[in-house]
This record gives structure tokens, sequence and C-alpha cells, in this order.
């Protein structure tokens, strides 16, 4: 069966943007959710569907492969054949989670995962046994790096705050010897029932926190959350090639588990600053290069600035403005490992300003020794163009 457009798997328009896509990922995430319609293979199959749609086109380089070459790009067997690495194939319920911040398991109650279905859905859309462990949630951090540390790689260390596993209580929340009881607001269900006009929501219980029990001694440091406030700095590798909404995931530094649930992860999204000399057209760089009159006209060397040095070029006699010339592999190294892109320079012939005299007269002693002949396109013109001036 032929797979459908992703756009048309959300809803929405090609041109559509970062949130326009999310809204509709979201409207659609919540009425096909197993949760929400348990034992219907066509819902689950309709919710993967969506969830991989959003998974491409709410990531800006995927985004843009998928618009080159279609679900291609995201076959192994088609990637095979044509040389490309590809991607995709993420795990439906993470994503949900991540869009609907947590949940899941996710870390912590309240959730609108859990708003949503009373609880978090695992990786097969089974509810978390109350009491049992609970993962930590997924964390966004926004990295903003030079252009040259996206092209052409780095490592950076940033410094999150984020609730961390408690290390004297290990998750449990109480003090060692304490004993748990079965909560007596929501009698161990870890979620209460409250009534929203003819609905009637599950949410995750406030006196328990989801656990279905309480400890009879708390653990001091962490008050019996389970978990404390902690200042972590993390190391970043940033591969060669990155570009503006690459997203990077560092497994197990989003928030703390409890009750000896896994850490989740913490997402890392590039934003990279303008350059000053370079413009980026994917793993193509452009520059433009001033050139004198003379150079142009006479021919010349010269030097222009690559990512890593200088490199030079001959500028032949008779240049004109605006023409460019190619280096090939000066360009940006592919995030995926297929080579370097080019260097494209344009060289842009200035007009000399603020003339003295005696240069002014000189050019003038050079123009009158000039005849059409070394103007082409200029007598082409007036030649095409004689009726327009009868």
């Amino acid at each position: 069966m032929a797979k459908r457009d992703l756009y048309e798997v959300l809803g929405i328009s090609k041109g559509a943007n970062g949130d326009e896509i999310k809204k509709a990922y979201r409207k659609k995430a919540v009425k096909y959710h197993p949760d929400k319609n348990p034992g219907d293979k066509e819902a689950e199959e309709s919710f993967k569907e969506c969830s991989h749609a959003y998974e491409v086109l709410s990531d800006a380089q995927k985004r843009a492969a998928y618009d080159q070459y279609g679900h291609d790009e995201f076959d192994p067997r088609a990637r095979a054949g044509a040389g490309r690495p590809g991607g995709g194939g993420g795990d439906p319920f993470d994503i949900f989670r991540e869009v609907f911040g947590g949940g899941g398991g996710g870390g912590g109650g309240g959730s609108i995962f859990e708003d949503l279905f009373g609880g978090g859905g695992g990786g097969g859309g089974g509810r978390r046994k109350p009491g049992g462990p609970e993962r930590g949630a997924d964390l966004r951090y926004d990295m903003e790096i030079t252009f040259e540390e996206a092209a052409l790689g780095t490592e950076k260390e940033i410094t999150v705050n984020k609730p961390a596993t408690c290390g004297d209580c290990s998750g449990s929340g109480g003090e060692k010897g304490s004993s748990a009881k079965t909560c007596g607001t929501c009698g161990g269900q870890g979620q209460v029932m409250s009534s929203r006009g003819i609905f009637s929501i599950a949410q995750t219980c406030p006196k328990c926190k989801g656990a279905g029990s309480t400890v009879d001694k708390p653990c001091k440091t962490c008050s019996g959350e389970g978990r404390t406030n902690k200042r972590s700095k993390i190391k970043i590798r940033i591969p060669a090639g990155a570009d503006t909404g690459v997203r990077l995931r560092s497994s197990g530094n989003g928030e703390g588990g409890v009750r000896g649930g896994s850490a989740g992860d913490l997402y890392v999204i590039l934003h990279v600053k303008e350059h000053r000399i370079f413009d980026r057209d994917g793993d193509d760089l452009i520059c433009e290069v001033p050139i004198t009159f003379v150079q142009a006209a006479l021919g010349a060397e010269i030097d222009v600035p690559t990512l890593t040095g200088k490199a030079g070029i001959r500028i032949p006699a008779g240049t004109q403005n605006g023409t460019i010339f190619r280096l090939r592999g000066k360009g940006v190294k592919n995030i995926q490992g297929q080579g370097h892109g080019d260097l494209h320079v344009r060289v842009s012939v200035e007009v000399p300003t603020k003339l003295s005299g005696d240069q002014k007269t000189k050019l003038e002693e050079f123009a009158d020794a000039c005849d059409s002949s070394v103007y082409p396109k200029i007598k082409d013109f007036i030649d095409r163009a004689k009726k327009f001036f009868s």
C-alpha cells in the first residue's frame, strides 16, 4: 500500500510552521492514541502514522530531506540503493510524551497525558502501576552556537538545573527503615477522579503524587519527594555540519526517576548565529568578494576566505560583476558523512568613488581610447533597443 503524504497525514499545508505542525499533531495524537481506542488496530496504526509525520516534519533537516526525496529517505532499502543514510523510526509513544510534556512515567503528576488518559502510557500503551518505578521527564535545552562551531563541530559544556534522584533514599522518598502504607486519598490507585461537566477525568493524586502509597518517615533530604534539585554540568558534542533546528539527544540527562525509575533524556535544540562573511545553503557556502575595476578588466590572482583559512582563485581578464567561482569541497561537512559542500565565491566589481582630478582625467582619456568593441554587451543592447531610441 502506498504511503500517504506526511503533510496530508497531519492535515497541514507544505508551508506550515512549527506551531501549526505541533497543533495538528496534538489533535491527531489525542484522537488515535491506543489508550483512548483500546483494541482498535486501525487507530493504533493511525497513531503511529501521525507520530512519524510529526517526527519528520518538526525537524528542519528531516523535513528538508523528505521534501527532496519523499518516503524513500526514511526507507532503509531505498536509502541503501541511493547511498543515503536517512533517518526516522522514533518510538511514537516517546514522541507523544515529549510533545505533551512528560506523562507515561514522565516525572511528576498532572501532565496533559495523565489528564487525558488517567496515568502514563508506556511504550506499549499500558498504564504505570501505582507505587512502581517512574521514569523522569525529558528536558529541552536551547543552545546558541557560532557559525564555525556548527560547520566544523565542537564540544560544549552546559549547566542544567533539574530534579535528580535523591541519593539518600534512592528515590523511594522514605528514610531507611520506614514503611509504606496505602494512600488514604486515592485508596492506592494513584489517581483521583474529578468531574468536569458530563465528563469524569482521572488526575494524579495530589497526596501521594501517583505512587499509591505514602511513607511514615519521609526522607529529610528530599522531604519525601524522592528527588532533589541538582545543578549538573553536561558535555554536548556538536557534530560537524549541524544547523539551526538540529536536535541532539543526551540520554539519561533529563529529570531523575523516582522509586528506581530511569532518568529521562535531555534534548538540545541548536540555534546557529549568522556569519559576517558566509551564507549557507545546505552544505554549500556562499561568499561575496569585492574586486576592483582594474582586477576585473585585466585579471588578477586574489585570496578568498574559507572555513579553514584562505584559498587563492584566478580572476580572468574581462570578468563581469556577479560572476561566481566554485571551490569544490570548501563548504560544510555533511552531517551524515556524505562528504563536503562547495564554496561559491561571487565577485562584486566595485566602482571607484571620490576620484581626484588627475584620476578623473586619466579615466576620461581611457574612455576616449575605447570603442564599442570593448563593451560588447552595451553594443548588443543598443542594437536591440534602436527602435525605442528613434
